[in-house]
């Protein structure tokens, strides 16, 4: 244990922000440098190191977080380095971008603020980058076996980063023009530099991953061909079928998909830009989706320089505390959340729901009609007499997403079944009903959070070593569903 009393002599500390007016300028991230260093010992030392650590439940790859507090406490950064890549091949991606579901099930949280496990976690694999303890592991052997990983989200790349450390010949195929997935161009850069994408593909390289990108499997290869020219193939395309809103006056210019507004404010960063073709620079903007990915949405808008910035959001807003009856300890509680893109201004509205947009008379969208709306009897109504409009000159839908991409042929190429939610079925190993063909994160599970994403190319590695070999030595996350693989 780090201090035994740790958590009765130092409260709950977090990393710095920048102030508003000066992230504004930039699209650096928004935490002051260096600003958790000073604290994280201390902030490692409320570790309680429970006799049964929830913590370990509550995070999808199981991470050893007591063992790596503790080493965290006493500055020993290589072996909490070591704790922490033993069971998470980025902690650089979730320290910056998970939402932390450790953290609502920390023992110390049924009664005082609970650890800042995130934060260390952050702080832990920055100072190994830094240290130089951050190199590649490279097989020792080959087996002989090739791999074909489609996608290059945190799931291809994680499944990818263990099958090519297990010996096996890996290629990573990404349609984009960059190696990240919706962590290069769904993810702002002021939540994440990209620079960290950037040094862990070089350690993939040097490790022997191989990577192709602006290639689309099933359009620009026949995904077939792919399947017989690989030993096994791992499909790690995400859930990108964004869901729509069907109403009048969604034709008009300028109402868009967050994942075609998002990509091009970091394509301005790599480059390939000096402005974005879609842009929010003096509009009056409209989000609508309350969550993460229209979180992102405000904070890009602000940068850009928009007139006004409004969230929309159907459901109530949420309570600033865990409901013990509804969503009891541990369990992860919504909860209302101030993220940093709305510390730096814009309005929030819940409970409403979009009616029509109207436009002008060459077809740019200028208003988006709105009413309120309530439960009853379990279903969201309108309340009459609550209509109104609101300015809107560029609208982003960040609703989330529905299933995978069914256009590009993929699916259909390789004869997949899809369960009743629209994902690509698998069984307990996460291979499909094609054998040697695996699927891993957003395409199998639904949309879901970066941990669980790491965490399913972590266990479908394994599921692919046991397929190719017969037996794996590769660890997994034991993961709480039927989906699970078990050793």
């Amino acid at each position: 244990m780090a201090d035994p009393k740790g958590f009765l002599n130092h409260g709950r500390e977090v990393a710095r922000t920048r102030p508003v007016d000066e992230r504004l300028k930039d699209w650096n991230e928004v935490y002051v440098p260096g600003s958790l260093l000073p604290i994280v010992s201390k902030q490692a030392s409320r570790c309680m190191d429970c006799g049964i650590p929830f913590c370990h439940n509550g995070c999808p790859l199981g991470n050893l977080i007591p063992e790596w507090n503790d080493y965290a406490y006493r500055e020993d950064w290589q072996n909490a380095s070591e704790r922490l890549h033993a069971t998470n091949n980025f902690p650089e991606f979730t320290g910056r971008l998970c939402p932390a579901p450790c953290e609502s099930a920390c023992v110390l949280g049924i009664s005082q603020p609970p650890v800042t496990i995130k934060n260390v976690e952050v702080s832990i694999i920055d100072q190994a980058w830094d240290n130089g303890d951050v190199v590649p592991q490279i097989p020792e052997r080959l087996s002989g076996k090739t791999v074909a990983v489609i996608g290059s989200g945190p799931a291809g790349l994680a499944a990818a980063q263990q099958l090519t450390r297990a010996g096996h010949t890996v290629a990573v195929y990404e349609r984009a023009d960059r190696i990240g997935g919706l962590l290069r161009y769904g993810i702002p850069e002021f939540k994440m530099e990209k620079r960290h994408i950037n040094r862990r593909i070089e350690q993939m390289r040097a490790e022997g991953t191989k990577f192709r990108t602006g290639v689309e499997i099933g359009r620009d290869v026949e995904a077939e061909s792919l399947r017989k020219r690989y030993d096994a193939v791992v499909l790690a395309v995400g859930a990108t079928t964004a869901r729509d809103l069907p109403v009048p006056g969604r034709e008009l210019k300028g109402i868009h998909q967050a994942m075609e507004y998002l990509p091009l404010a970091n394509k301005v960063q790599e480059g390939d830009y000096v402005a974005p073709p879609i842009t929010a620079a003096g509009k009056h903007v409209v989000v609508i989706g309350g969550g993460d990915t229209g979180a992102d949405c405000v904070g890009t808008a602000h940068r850009q320089g928009a007139a006004s910035v409004t969230q929309l959001e159907i459901m109530p807003r949420p309570n600033d505390d865990r409901d013990p009856v509804g969503q009891p300890w541990p369990t992860f509680p919504m909860l209302y959340k101030v993220t940093s893109a709305h510390e730096e201004g814009g309005e929030r509205v819940y409970s409403v729901s979009t009616t029509h947009f109207e436009g002008d008379e060459d077809g740019n969208v200028q208003w988006l009609h709105l009413t309120e709306v309530s439960f009853v009897d379990g279903k969201l109504t309108p309340k009459p007499g609550t209509e109104r409009k609101i300015p809107a000159q560029l609208v982003t839908l960040a609703m989330g997403f529905t299933g995978t991409d069914r256009e590009n042929g993929l699916v259909d190429q390789l004869g997949l079944e899809l369960d009743a939610r629209g994902n690509i079925a698998r069984d307990k190993n996460f291979q499909t009903n094609v054998p040697g063909v695996f699927v891993a994160g957003d395409a199998g599970r639904g949309q879901s959070l970066i941990v669980w994403a790491i965490a399913e190319g972590r266990s479908a590695a394994r599921g692919v070593d046991r397929h190719l070999t017969g037996t794996s030595t590769l660890p997994a996350p034991i993961l709480p569903d039927d989906r699970a693989l078990v050793a």
